[in-house]
């Protein structure tokens, strides 16, 4: 399979992929909560949604904080059911509406792993189970955690990451057991393996354990959030693409000023096996983002990323 950017930045990085029988269209949302407890949205958010609804995608992946809870004192249940109405009238009603499947994966403002938000953990999984999207689930035992399903010969992954430091729970043995389907694999999670932004370079993953296990699987890309800055990277035979956010607080990249657009990330896989990867940005989420006003690299040593463009 191939990765590339629709700005012509075509890679010369071929990574051994199945076949498709039809192309795929995925549109990838992250980090649009507002202020802690707030049930209103900014209209970039309403906008964002017009946008991907025009494009009609076979599905819309949201890689975390769909909400804003995981602070001091701790929301009622009350607080935070009405911040998930508030984001479903908002995000997931109109999708639905349009036909178009969201898959989530949590993020730590929706349900932090960490004690004392059992709660929040508690009341995400409750509101995703009710609204499960009927897809071609292969592992759907702990959805809306780690899950897997499939559509249209490429095998998607949900990853629970909401705390720094390795996957729990078993997850990367069950992540291991999917090696074996030939087709495209995309994993998603809210937390990142590397670093992306600055302020967040210890926010992440951070396993390399995890890294050998991609690279084992033959992990095509993984989607992340939490770092509020797109980029798309390489490192070790995998596709790192970090998300812009749609809510509050864009971040910089690391080694750049300037902070990140809001945008959306758009994903073509087609029936030949590539994938085109694009940004888009500005009011209306048309203007692609322009990769040579990325850097070359983000991170330093064992954690860097290079360009997706510039891999040889």
């Amino acid at each position: 399979m191939v990765v590339k950017s629709l700005l012509s930045a075509i890679l010369l990085l071929f990574i051994s992929g199945s076949a498709f029988a039809q192309s795929l269209r995925v549109a990838v949302i992250s980090d649009l909560n507002g202020s802690y407890g707030s049930t209103d949205y900014n209209p970039r958010v309403n906008a964002a949604v017009e946008r991907i609804i025009k494009l009609a995608p076979d599905l819309v992946i949201s890689t975390g904080d769909m909400v804003a809870g995981q602070r001091r004192p701790i929301l009622s249940e009350t607080q935070v059911k009405a911040m998930w109405q508030a984001f479903h009238a908002g995000v997931t009603d109109p999708l639905r509406s349009a036909g178009i499947p969201l898959l989530v994966t949590p993020g730590n403002h929706d349900a932090s792993a960490y004690g004392g938000f059992e709660g929040e953990r508690r009341i995400f999984a409750e509101q995703w189970r009710a609204r499960k999207p009927a897809v071609d689930y292969i592992d759907d035992a702990d959805y809306p955690f780690f899950y897997a399903f499939r559509m249209k010969n490429v095998t998607f992954v949900s990853l629970d990451a909401t705390v720094i430091g390795p996957l729990q729970g078993g997850q990367s043995k069950r992540l291991r057991a999917l090696a074996a389907r030939d087709e495209t694999l995309i994993a998603f999670s809210h937390l990142p393996l590397w670093p992306f932004a600055i302020g967040r370079e210890t926010e992440i993953i951070g396993d390399t354990g995890l890294q050998d296990i991609f690279r084992s699987i033959d992990l095509d890309l993984h989607l992340s959030g939490h770092h509020h800055a797109f980029y798309p990277g390489w490192k070790d035979e995998t596709v790192f693409v970090s998300q812009a956010c749609l809510g509050g607080g864009p971040r910089r990249l690391l080694g750049t000023s300037t902070r990140s657009a809001h945008a959306i990330t758009v994903l073509e896989i087609s029936a030949q096996g590539e994938i085109d990867i694009t940004a888009y940005t500005g009011d209306a989420f048309s203007f692609p983002i322009d990769w040579t006003k990325l850097p070359t690299q983000v991170g330093s040593g064992s954690s860097a990323l290079k360009r997706l463009d510039l891999v040889p």
